[in-house]
């Protein structure tokens, strides 16, 4: 039982802007394992716009990681989610954000995660426009290089090899 109880309030905008530009956001990808298949959300904002993305957030101050992505899966989808597997650390650079700037500097670490919660019944945020469950064999040729690293790394797809 840790001593410290996760901040859970939103960052001010101004602060988060000054983040955006100085440092690292530690934050939870997540790929998400439903009855229908892998979880992907249609981002609305960047980074990543327009994409099909796994879900994910950034981490708490005084958040364990885990229990991160268990928020991140009821925050994103409006589901419980078990934890399977952690795929460790990614980073991620991107050009663009939401801010004008250089870009977005994520430290991600990618969880497995599974829900018996069909994709029918998942609630979308206002991050995306759409979610959608894709079976292996019917994910987008096109998925963003982050996104399938991420698949990859799970064994929740067959890639050719590289």
């Amino acid at each position: 039982m840790s001593e410290f109880t996760p901040k859970l309030d939103r960052i001010a905008e101004d602060e988060w802007e000054t983040v955006v530009r100085n440092v690292p956001i530690v934050s939870i990808d997540l790929v998400v394992r439903s009855p229908d298949g892998i979880v992907l959300g249609k981002r609305t904002n960047e980074p990543a716009k327009g994409e099909w993305f796994v879900p994910g957030g950034r981490v708490h101050k005084h958040e364990r990681l885990v229990d991160a992505a268990r928020r991140v899966a009821s925050d994103e989808l409006g589901v419980k989610v078990e934890v399977i597997g952690e795929l460790g650390a990614y980073e991620h650079l991107y050009h663009e954000a939401e801010l004008d700037g250089d870009g977005k500097h994520y430290l991600a670490n990618g969880f497995v995660v599974e829900t018996d919660v069909g994709i029918d019944e998942m609630e979308l945020d206002d991050q995306h426009d759409g979610l959608r469950a894709f079976e292996p064999a019917d994910l987008p040729t096109d998925l963003h290089e982050y996104t399938a690293a991420y698949l990859r790394d799970s064994n929740s797809i067959e890639f050719p090899p590289e």
